[in-house]
Formats: structure tokens, C-alpha cells, sequence
């Protein structure tokens, strides 16, 4: 280990934080040895450089362990995908629509792709007015991201929510805490004799 370290001293710094003063890289870990920690260089650009008494293995599990926590809070923005046709019946037409709502309050993000086929091919307008519609609909859950635009036999437009992941999911625990406290589902049923 003393042939890694080529200077002769280095900031001490202790295992709560104190400030030991500069000291020979020898008494270092001497100190080290005797107090049964690892001396690990926290600063290598400073003059001297700073080294710290500390549990590396400790230190590296509880580092790992934050890291991990960090993971686990993000919210990943997934992009769903409803696929449609021109003449599509009204009923189909409401049903994913109502995918798309569910999606947009869920905070993700929704690719619309109409599919043409044969003769639809030279109607693209009929594709058109179809997203346009779509995004009128749910402009109060999001917005038109990326226009349509033709994409071989298929047109494409990516909504986007006006709420982030988090905020959604946020809502969501909210209300389902609300929905399950006492007293709340029996002041909205009737009593029924």
C-alpha cells in the first residue's frame, strides 16, 4: 500500500468528520490500523491530499444502497401504443379513446398509429381527421407532442400528459387513501330498506 502513495503527508480527517490536522502518511496508517478502519483518500487533487478513517465496506453498502433508493423513486415515462383504422365504427372509436384517457392520467406518453391499407392509402386525410379528432378529445389529459405525419402505410402522432409520472402516481395513492377511509363509502350509498 506505501508504494501507491507517493507524498509524504496527508489531511487526516477522522471517522465522525473531525478534523485531525496534517499528518505523515505513516501515522496515518498507523491510525488506521489501530482503530480497525480503512484509510481512504476522499480529495487526491488538494495539497496535501485529504484521506478519511472510515469502514470502506460500510461505506460502499450504504452508497449502494442509496443509489438503489434513487432507482427505485424514478418514474420511467413509458410510451403506449393504440392502433387504429380510417373507418373505424364509432363504438371501437370510444374504446380507444378510452385506452388513450386512461394512459394520459396514468402520466405516460400514447403513440396514435392509423393503419392504412389498399385504397385507404390514397385517403390519408380520412387518417388525419381521425388524430386530429383523437386530440381534441383528450386535450384536457394531454397534448400533440409530434403532429401526424406519414410514415409509409401508417400515420403516426405521439400524445403527450400534461402531468408527469410522479404527479400521477401521487394522485393515485391519494385517492385510493381517501377512498378507503371509514365512513366515506357509507355517506355516498343510499340505505336501502
Amino acid at each position: 500500500m506505501n508504494e501507491r502513495i507517493r507524498v509524504p503527508e496527508v489531511r487526516l480527517v477522522g471517522p465522525n468528520g473531525e478534523q485531525v490536522g496534517i499528518v505523515s502518511i505513516g501515522d496515518a496508517l498507523k491510525l488506521a490500523q489501530e482503530s480497525d478502519l480503512d484509510l481512504v483518500e476522499v480529495a487526491a487533487t488538494a495539497r496535501p491530499p485529504v484521506c478519511k478513517l472510515m469502514d470502506y465496506g460500510k461505506f460502499k453498502y450504504e452508497s449502494a444502497m442509496k443509489a438503489r433508493e434513487a432507482r427505485r423513486n424514478q418514474a420511467h415515462t413509458i410510451i403506449k401504443e393504440i392502433k387504429l383504422r380510417p373507418k373505424i365504427d364509432p363504438h371501437d372509436y370510444e374504446t380507444k379513446k378510452g385506452h388513450v384517457v386512461r394512459f394520459l392520467k396514468a402520466g405516460d406518453k400514447v403513440k396514435v398509429t392509423i393503419m392504412f391499407r389498399g385504397r385507404e392509402q390514397s385517403r390519408p386525410e380520412l387518417g388525419f381527421r381521425l388524430l386530429q379528432r383523437l386530440a381534441e378529445d383528450v386535450t384536457e389529459l394531454g397534448f400533440v407532442e409530434s403532429q401526424p405525419k406519414q410514415d409509409g402505410r401508417n400515420m403516426i402522432m405521439v400524445i403527450g400528459p400534461h402531468k408527469k409520472k410522479a404527479e400521477a402516481k401521487a394522485e393515485r395513492v391519494a385517492a385510493r387513501t381517501k377512498g378507503d377511509e371509514p365512513g366515506e363509502a357509507d355517506a355516498s350509498t343510499p340505505d336501502v330498506a
